[in-house]
């Protein structure tokens, strides 16, 4: 596993825990750790190792949703680009929605905007595994 700058995943015992690791911002997410999310999952389904994988928040908060000079910089974006924006985003929550390791989700703190997107991805993929 490649080493990230906004999440980070460790492997301990077949569970894979994916950390957002931005704690001085609340995990608040912006355009980079959206992109490492979706990296890491992609990773851990083609991991034999990984039996499982949590989801995680470091420091106070879980997930504050969205970085706010991120929502800034979005703010000047014209059509196409906040258009590709969005469909990243979509893209990180349909990643862990189709994980193909059992997911789950250890909340504390602030969950907030974005991160209710992710958790969303998780409790209707649990729905469906039943």
């Amino acid at each position: 596993m490649r080493e990230f700058q906004n999440i980070q995943f460790e492997l301990d015992d077949k569970t894979g825990t994916l950390w957002l690791n931005r704690p001085e911002k609340h995990n608040a997410m912006n355009q980079e750790m959206i992109s490492e999310i979706i990296d890491c999952v992609l990773e851990v389904n083609n991991m034999d190792d990984v039996r499982v994988l949590i989801l995680r928040g470091k420091g106070k908060s879980f997930c504050a949703g969205a970085d706010l000079n991120y929502m800034k910089n979005i703010a000047t974006f014209g059509y196409e680009d906040n258009f590709q924006d969005s469909m990243k985003l979509a893209q990180c929550f349909s990643t862990i929605y189709k994980c193909h390791k059992p997911t789950i989700a250890v909340v504390h703190g602030a969950a907030i905007g974005g991160a209710n997107g992710l958790l969303s991805a998780l409790i209707t993929r649990t729905r469906f595994l039943r």
